[in-house]
């Protein structure tokens, strides 16, 4: 068949006809086993594990906008389990492991990538923290490994190693396994394998209410299309979540920060790997479609802007043409920024609260989307059960109250 943009719609509209009845968004029914906020990776993750693994087939998923159109749709696809707290090594490497076997589970292409991780030390200090982690990940049997300046650009051949450079590159640390994904075709694979299992995807329902018993446990929620009865609620709402708990009365220990990110005009293939560096607040992959993806660190104020300040993306640039002499004349695409939730101890949530029915996902800062599968996972399991399961048990919402804080904030060796 000859190729054209007429021959791929009708193909689309040929798998249309295919897809199973649910996946037509219905309307809400009254009831539901439970019901969950938000149809990111992680909300509509959490549907199809309940679904799966729990037998829980009559689940809402309820969203605002669109599925996929939140931080989903605008993150920079990182991939990896290089953290140096053990609470934080075991939800990572769980999520890691199931990015591997992902598109077989789903039957559906999330064009994950194990393509490297490799992490720069500019300073002395670099250098120890970045060992660190190599021998904490070690230790637990998680792929770690230390390379010179000269192995660091062996691994990526455009990486510049002058001595010449503001902040020269003393040494790198690698994750072999850690890589990329396709970030919205992870919403999709997991939506098409709910759907099939019976879960409703309900769009354009944005909640304006939880209602709940005298005693306090919930019994539903009030959304734009009416009120709809559960007795358990997950919520999975990044940027939106404090909104959201708070209609509980639940106070939530979370900021808001704009997150920056771009992508340059597509070119041919000469970025091997993903490259990050925390010193300079700069990564860059590069994307199937040849786009060279960049982005920076959290902006410096709470916001709920999905813009961010002008010079950050600036000084990104500044770094990334630096590290990368040879993209300094390409175009920038597109720039986009998102909003993320972030915890004291710059670790997540993923939790059972005071209220009887009602959990959290939530606080994952910069790190959400490399967790989807794993946090999807445990947070399934949290709801199902009403208990965490071992991987998430640390990650409760009390430990704020206590102080037994995982605290991966300055220990994440970088943002991303």
């Amino acid at each position: 068949m000859r190729f054209s943009f007429l021959n791929l719609a009708k193909q689309a509209l040929s798998a249309h006809r295919h897809w199973p009845e649910q996946w037509r968004f219905p309307e809400p029914k009254a009831e539901y086993d439970a019901i969950i906020i938000g149809a990111g990776g992680h909300g509509l993750g959490t549907a199809y594990y309940l679904a799966k693994e729990h037998g829980l087939r009559n689940i809402a998923v309820l969203e605002k906008g669109w599925l996929g159109g939140g931080n989903t749709g605008r993150n920079t696809t990182i991939i990896r389990s290089n953290y140096l707290w053990e609470e934080s090594q075991g939800l990572y490497e769980h999520s890691v492991k199931l990015w591997e076997n992902l598109s077989a589970e789903l039957n559906y292409n999330v064009m994950y990538s194990p393509r490297g991780v490799m992490m720069l030390a500019h300073t002395v200090h670099d250098i120890q923290v970045f060992k660190r982690h190599v021998h904490a990940n070690r230790l637990q049997g998680i792929d770690n490994e230390w390379l010179t300046p000269e192995e660091a650009k062996e691994f990526c051949p455009i990486l510049n190693i002058s001595p010449n450079m503001r902040y020269p590159i003393l040494g790198a640390a690698l994750q072999r396994r850690g890589g990329t994904a396709r970030h919205d075709a992870v919403a999709w694979g997991y939506a098409r394998a709910a759907s099939a299992m019976g879960v409703d995807i309900i769009q354009n329902c944005e909640v304006k209410g939880i209602r709940r018993d005298p005693s306090g446990a919930v019994t539903g929620v009030e959304t734009t299309k009416g009120f709809i009865g559960t007795k358990k609620i997950g919520v999975v709402a990044a940027g939106h979540t404090s909104v959201i708990m708070s209609m509980a009365d639940v106070r939530m220990p979370l900021e808001s920060y704009p997150l920056q990110a771009l992508v340059s005009e597509p070119i041919k293939p000469i970025m091997p790997c993903v490259v990050m560096s925390n010193t300079i607040h700069a990564y860059m992959s590069q994307s199937d479609k040849g786009e060279l993806v960049i982005g920076a660190g959290t902006d410096a104020y709470t916001s709920y802007s999905q813009t961010g300040g002008l010079h950050i993306t600036t000084h990104t640039l500044d770094a990334i043409c630096e590290l990368f002499p040879n993209v300094r004349r390409l175009r920038m695409l597109r720039n986009w920024g998102g909003i993320v939730d972030v915890t004291p101890d710059r670790s997540p949530i993923l939790s059972k609260t005071p209220v009887k029915g009602l959990y959290v996902n939530c606080g994952w800062g910069t790190g959400g989307f490399k967790a989807t599968p794993g946090s999807a996972n445990v947070f399934a399991h949290t709801i199902a059960k009403d208990e965490p399961h071992p991987i998430n048990a640390a990650f409760t919402i009390d430990r704020f109250k206590t102080g037994r804080l995982i605290d991966e904030a300055a220990a994440a060796a970088v943002a991303h």
